[in-house]
């Protein structure tokens, strides 16, 4: 069966092609400045910030939720940005890895990474920071175990795992 035999019009005219939903405006709120866009729904946040606001620091990893280089902030808490919906964050804060540094200077976590070569390809490095910084807040950085299991969401296909966790230390005694 050819194309032309499998479609059926009724009125005389040619089928059009099958579109998604339209597009929806959306004010996002990232790193403390408001930006409009026409967003479709099914959008993701990830994809919003890398396609649409230029802000390419978050990765996409394995778009999946498994390997954490996405990791953002929506209103101070980590999420997954390739799982979580755009539209969702309407009215919401979010940071990304592009917010984090201050007045051009890096934050202490940044830093730490640096001074720690916590990082061999760089490619989760992102989130890997983004996470870092929570997990430390969130008070569940007081053993290596513990930073650990807080971390192990964000994946390091390159193993830079001690180094990861001495920026962690460095950071977290630190702020004590």
């Amino acid at each position: 069966m050819d194309l032309e035999s499998s479609v059926h019009i009724t009125d005389g005219r040619a089928p059009t092609a099958s579109r998604g939903p339209a597009g929806t405006p959306v004010t996002l709120n990232v790193n403390g400045e408001a930006h409009a866009i026409d967003l479709e729904p099914r959008v993701s946040l990830l994809d919003a910030l890398r396609e649409r606001l230029g802000l390419i620091g978050s990765k996409k990893g394995c778009d999946q939720g498994t390997c954490g280089a996405c990791t953002v902030w929506v209103d101070g808490r980590r999420v997954l940005g390739c799982l979580t919906l755009a539209v969702t964050c309407e009215g919401r804060e979010v940071t990304t890895i592009e917010g984090l540094a201050k007045d051009g200077e890096l934050h202490p976590m940044q830093q730490a990474f640096i001074e720690h070569d916590a990082f061999q390809c760089g490619y989760c490095t992102p989130g890997q920071i983004m996470s870092a910084v929570k997990l430390i807040e969130e008070g569940n950085a007081s053993s290596d175990d513990d930073i650990a299991e807080f971390m192990s969401g964000n994946i390091c296909r390159c193993a830079a795992y001690p180094n990861i966790r001495a920026a962690i230390r460095e950071v977290r005694d630190a702020a004590a």
